[in-house]
């Protein structure tokens, strides 16, 4: 049974087409993973389809009486709103059928005797929908679904914009499970998520009798929930059965015969325009050239996708620091509480160090405390010699307002605007995201421009906050290669094992110093 039918779908921002006449059917208990390079519109589709966006062409239809329940990497939480608001919102259906059944209470009192019988029938429908959902119960499920998630120890009266990225998407998490969608759209849930939470996650989807659609580039992930893949490639949407790991297989099959049907013809159309080139003028052979002219003129030309820009990251290195590039002694990080107990930490020069652990326990402020930008609650960070930081941020603010050249331009007012566009280019950007406003860009974009100015910049120390969310396959892959290839030091917040693995010289467990139970 078809749940979702998306028919000529086309769409496109300006001069930029994001894809063209795509055509898409999701049916009943599907496991999909939408899957494609930053900026191949993934997103765009998930709004699209719920009817966040409207498209410049095509139909969507899903099913009568579908719950969609849409899990979106750019939700942004309203200030003042608190943990247990946002969990209870799920409800918000059934507190509006409470709203009318209180409406029409107040209505009986002067209703005509017609009237009181059509009052008494709505009135016993929507008290029967409250006791299917379990209404009265709510404050109870709120409870339960907190405590699974972690989000208990956090307080539900904690407003929700003092919350870290992963406990952000905890919560948007939580309202999601909480709404017991018919489908789930998920878009990049497991960016800011520690492994113990992806690990729920993961046996979450499994158990899940539904249909999703998950946006990922977290591959392990994505093979141990889907069973089936659509790659969304060059303005394009294609089906593949079976996991990430076989639409490889059987994409790089596809290709390489796409490639050898490409030089076969490319051979006989030169074949061709050769023989009518030298025999067109003669009168024996005119009639020849002219047949296969004709051929040329009728052939259906095989085109091969132009191949996108990978990227490229060598990180410019500065002088040698000292022996040590930092030690605390008795720090105590927090903000107006105490995230960790007293911490005598120390770096040295050539350690490529991993953070560890939950969301919240503190890796971020204990990141942003080293570098000064945070002040402790207690005890002293000190700096080496000579040191020469680069950071990269987790989260890039959405009211910047500038193009990518500017944002460039901004951090290297000296480079040439060549120079300018040649650096974005070489992060694997093309021309038309070069010139686009960064905040319409999408969250693996944004991320390959805040790349661009921390290779361009000699250090001798990144200190990276969990630098692979968002990113694609290929990012990834050329992000450790570089971060291996790179002779300075390295503090990272990482929650994927897979990316660090071979790169870290040590992984410190923040679980072992917090103070917070997540």
């Amino acid at each position: 049974m078809s749940i979702l039918n998306v028919e000529h779908l086309s769409h496109g921002f300006g001069d930029r087409a994001i894809f063209h006449d795509v055509s898409f059917r999701l049916l009943k208990g599907e496991h999909i993973g939408l899957i494609g390079a930053n900026g191949e519109g993934k997103s765009t589709f998930m709004n699209i389809i719920t009817g966040k966006l409207t498209p410049d062409e095509g139909k969507v239809e899903w099913a009568r009486n579908v719950c969609v329940g849409y899990l979106d990497q750019h939700t942004v939480l309203q200030k003042g709103m608190t943990i247990r608001e946002v969990l209870s919102s799920a409800f918000d259906r059934l507190f509006e059928m409470e709203a009318r059944m209180n409406e029409i209470c107040d209505k009986m009192a002067d209703a005509s005797e017609t009237e009181l019988d059509a009052y008494m029938e709505e009135l016993g429908t929507i008290q029967d929908l409250l006791t299917v959902h379990d209404f009265y119960m709510i404050d109870a499920k709120v409870e339960e679904v907190a405590r699974a998630l972690g989000l208990l120890e956090l307080g539900l009266d904690k407003d929700v914009t003092d919350l870290s990225g992963g406990q952000r998407t905890k919560v948007l998490l939580g309202k999601l499970l909480l709404e017991k969608p018919d489908i789930l759209l998920l878009d990049e849930p497991t960016n800011y998520l520690d492994k113990e939470h992806i690990e729920w996650l993961k046996r979450y989807l499994n158990e899940y009798e539904n249909a999703f659609i998950l946006i990922s580039h977290d591959i392990p992930f994505l093979n141990s929930v889907i069973n089936l893949i659509y790659h969304m490639d060059h303005q394009e949407l294609c089906r593949y059965v079976g996991d990430y790991d076989k639409f490889r297989e059987v994409y790089e099959m596809k290709k390489s015969q796409q490639e050898a049907a490409y030089n076969k013809q490319q051979k006989e159309i030169a074949e061709l325009k050769d023989f009518v080139a030298r025999n067109k003028a003669r009168v024996a052979t005119r009639n020849m050239a002219m047949s296969r002219q004709k051929k040329l003129d009728k052939m259906d030309v095989i085109e091969l996708a132009a191949e996108r820009p990978k990227p490229e990251f060598h990180f410019r290195e500065a002088r040698t620091p000292g022996r040590y590039l930092f030690q605390t002694r008795r720090l105590v990080i927090g903000y107006e509480e105490p995230l960790s107990r007293e911490l005598d930490l120390a770096m040295e020069r050539g350690q490529k160090i991993v953070l560890t652990g939950a969301n919240g326990i503190g890796k971020t402020t204990l990141l942003r405390s080293i570098l000064g930008l945070v002040p402790p609650l207690s005890g002293e960070v000190e700096q080496g010699d000579y040191l020469e930081i680069g950071y990269f941020e987790q989260e890039m603010s959405q009211d910047v307002n500038t193009t990518c050249i500017e944002e460039i331009w901004q951090e290297f007012p000296g480079y040439s605007q060549y120079e300018v566009r040649s650096a974005l280019a070489k992060c694997g950007l093309t021309t038309k995201h070069i010139e686009s406003k960064v905040r319409v860009l999408s969250g693996g974009e944004q991320a390959k421009v805040r790349l661009c100015k921390l290779i361009n910049r000699e250090s001798n120390l990144l200190v990276l906050d969990e630098p692979t969310n968002h990113l694609d396959v290929d990012a990834k892959e050329e992000l450790k290669r570089a971060l291996q290839a790179y002779k300075g030091s390295i503090l990272m917040v990482c929650h994927e094992p897979e990316f660090y693995e071979g790169l870290a010289t040590e992984v410190w467990d923040c679980t072992e110093w917090t103070t917070k139970v997540v």
